[in-house]
């Protein structure tokens, strides 16, 4: 494969299928400089030797004895490039961005922070879990949740390292699954914006959701975002800016 500027060839070294349409991919051999919750991009050269590119959040914290990345990744069947990603095996090429960027990042959450909250949909819980894995800079709020919605239950990925980091944060961080559209579901169902509206949320992770006290990170779905950034602004919350603080600061996903 050719040399890119901007890019760096990295190697497939393992990928798991969490169902038909999602899947991690586990790249080595590119070096990347990054924070825990940023995101670089992923790239493929097309049957006439384009590059196709699209960001991609690190799963993984940054590693200082590997140049390992890993990647969460949901497939579109028109899409041009998550097919091509998903038809990948081991030991084949792909390119991986030279720069990380991103906002979802330990030293963004103001100091002051008790009760910082984490709301994804589907492959966004990706940058979360690289936030709250990373040793070196591990968020030390009293109260963590991370929220994850999706459709299926199936698409609750990655509960073998979530069940690791409940255990590590010794009672500080609650996980809480959200789903859909599966009606024997035993998780909450719904939307994230109508289960904070409603209250199920809050009462469901025993944690206060309030302006004087609370951060929000926001991941996924434009809409959720959306959605969610107005109800937060309905219940007392405020946009983060550098240069005035707040409490709601968010990544779309596209």
């Amino acid at each position: 494969m050719a040399v890119l500027d901007g890019f760096n060839l990295a190697r497939l070294e393992r990928r798991t299928d969490w169902t038909p349409n999602v899947f991690s991919l586990r790249l080595t051999g590119a070096p990347l400089t990054f924070k825990a919750g940023q995101f670089t991009k992923l790239g493929l050269l097309d049957d006439e030797g384009n590059m196709i590119s699209r960001a991609y959040s690190l799963v993984n914290a940054p590693l200082n004895t590997s140049d390992m990345l890993e990647f969460l990744i949901v497939a579109h069947p028109e899409g041009k490039l998550t097919p091509k990603l998903q038809q990948l095996q081991t030991g084949d090429g792909v390119y991986v961005g030279k720069e990380a960027y991103g906002d979802l990042t330990f030293d963004i959450i103001p100091k002051q922070t008790q009760n910082l909250w984490l709301l994804s949909t589907g492959t966004g819980i990706g940058p979360f879990l690289s936030l709250l894995d990373d040793m070196n800079f591990r968020p030390n709020c009293d109260e963590i949740v991370l929220v994850h919605a999706v459709r299926h239950e199936k698409e609750l990925v990655y509960r073998y390292l979530i069940d690791q980091l409940v255990q590590q944060y010794e009672g500080r961080l609650r996980y809480l699954p959200v789903v859909s559209r599966d009606s024997d579901t035993t998780h909450l169902s719904g939307r994230i914006p109508q289960l904070l509206q409603s209250g199920a949320l809050l009462r469901s992770a025993d944690v206060s959701l309030a302006p004087e006290q609370s951060f929000v990170m926001l991941c996924g779905n434009p809409e959720m975002i959306k959605d969610t950034q107005q109800t937060l602004v309905e219940m007392g919350l405020n946009k983060y800016r550098r240069a005035t603080g707040g409490n709601i600061i968010f990544e779309r996903y596209w």
